[in-house]
C-alpha cells in the first residue's frame, strides 16, 4: 500500500530481514516478508544460514521490481552473536543506516515435556529466543545512531494456546514477546519502536513437509473463518508494523490467526460435530 500520492510507505528505509529464504518450494515467511517491503520501496539485506536460499529471494525481488541494487545477502547464524554484527556492520556498510529488523528466524521440534530432549530445548530456545535478542542487540546501537526504528519479532499463536507438543517452541516464543515489551519500554523514549506478529497455522514450506491433505483441511476449518493462512498474511502485517502508519504502536503482539485464538478451546470439535464430521 502507497501513502497518499503515491509513494511508497517503506521508501528511504533500509530492512534487516533473517530467516529470508525459503526451506522449501513456495513461500515461507522470510521470503514474503522481503518481497513485501521490497514492494514498499526498502532497500534489503538479507539474512540466512543458506545464502543460497536468500540470493533466491533477491533474485526473485530483481525479475519484479526489475532493479539488482535493491539488495544484498549475508550468511549468518543467529545465534552466534558474532555473525549478528556482522551481518548488521555489512548492511550499514551497503546502505549506510539500518530502519528496521525484521527477527523471522524460527525451528520447531515437536515433543512433550515429558519426552523433551535437552539438545531440542538447547537449539529450540538457541534459534527462537537468544537468536533474536543478539539479532535486536546488534541491531540497536545503529537505530539509536539515526534516532528510531522499528523492530518486528515474528511470535506465534503457540505462545498463547500451545499445544503440548510445542513446550519448547511455545517457551520460546513467549520469551519472544516478552523481550519485544522490554525492548519497547526500555528504548521507546529513543523512538524505538518494537513489537511482535504472532501467526496462526499458516500454510508454509516449513511445514508442508509434514502435512496431508486431512490434516491441512482440519488446519484450515481450525479457526473462524475456515479459511487458510499464508506467508503473504504475515508479512503485510510485518509491513504495516515497520511503516511509520504505525509510528504509535509498540509492545505490541498483533495476532494473524483467522481467529484461532479468539475462539474458545474445543470450538472446533463442537462445530466438526455440529457438522455431523467427528472423527472416531
Amino acid at each position: 500500500m502507497a501513502e497518499a500520492g503515491g509513494k511508497p510507505r517503506l521508501a528511504g528505509k533500509v530492512a534487516l530481514v533473517t530467516g529470508a529464504g525459503s526451506s522449501g518450494p513456495g513461500v515461507g515467511t522470510g521470503k514474503a516478508i522481503a518481497i513485501t517491503l521490497a514492494r514498499e520501496g526498502a532497500k534489503l539485506m538479507l539474512m540466512d544460514r543458506d545464502p543460497g536460499r536468500a540470493g533466491e529471494t533477491l533474485a526473485a525481488i530483481a525479475e519484479e521490481l526489475g532493479s539488482r541494487d535493491i539488495g544484498a545477502v549475508c550468511a549468518g547464524d543467529v545465534s552466534l552473536l558474532a555473525d549478528c554484527r556482522t551481518v548488521v556492520d555489512t548492511a550499514i556498510a551497503r546502505f549506510g543506516k539500518l530502519d528496521i529488523l525484521v527477527n523471522n528466524v524460527g525451528i520447531s521440534r515437536n515433543t512433550d515435556v515429558l519426552g523433551l530432549k535437552e539438545e531440542d530445548w538447547d537449539a529450540i530456545l538457541d534459534v527462537n529466543l537468544k537468536g533474536m535478542a543478539l539479532m535486536a542487540s546488534a541491531a540497536i546501537p545503529h537505530l539509536l545512531k539515526s534516532g528510531h526504528g522499528a523492530m518486528v519479532h515474528i511470535s506465534s499463536v503457540a505462545a498463547h494456546r500451545p499445544s503440548g507438543t510445542t513446550v519448547a517452541y511455545a517457551a520460546a516464543k513467549g520469551g519472544v514477546e516478552a523481550m519485544s515489551r522490554s525492548i519497547a519500554v526500555t528504548h521507546g523514549e529513543a523512538g524505538i519502536r518494537s513489537n511482535c506478529v504472532a501467526p496462526g497455522n499458516i500454510y508454509t514450506p516449513m511445514v508442508a513437509a509434514n502435512m496431508d491433505e486431512r490434516k491441512r483441511r482440519d488446519r484450515r476449518m481450525g479457526n473462524p473463518m475456515r479459511t487458510e493462512g499464508t506467508a503473504w498474511d504475515i508479512a503485510q502485517a510485518v509491513a504495516f508494523l515497520a511503516s511509520d502508519e504505525a509510528r504509535w504502536i509498540t509492545g505490541q503482539t498483533l495476532i494473524v490467526d483467522g481467529g484461532y485464538t479468539a475462539a474458545p478451546i474445543g470450538w472446533f470439535t463442537a462445530q466438526q460435530r455440529k457438522a455431523g464430521d467427528a472423527q472416531p
